[in-house]
């Protein structure tokens, strides 16, 4: 699973940084970014700025997509195709 933010949309609020610090953090400019592997992916909407999720924070991720209020979190799945 990969995670981005749309910082457009992004209200600042900090929700997602609640649910799982490892993966969202916010920035100087109050805007949240992704991080993978502790390094901040600050490529506003762009490739860039995908980060992949490790499984144990699945979960946390799913929860602050949920409660975003600026619904501003986007996830992608990899499909695997059936044998």
């Amino acid at each position: 699973m990969r995670v981005w933010i749309d910082q457009d949309l992004c209200t600042g609020d900090g929700l997602c940084v609640d649910h799982c610090h490892d993966v969202f953090v916010l920035l100087e400019d109050g805007i949240a970014y992704v991080a993978e592997d502790g390094r901040v992916l600050n490529d506003p909407g762009g490739s860039g700025s995908l980060a992949d999720v490790p499984p144990r924070h699945v979960p946390a991720v799913i929860n602050a997509a949920s409660a975003c209020p600026g619904e501003c979190i986007f996830i992608e799945t990899s499909r695997v195709p059936a044998a």
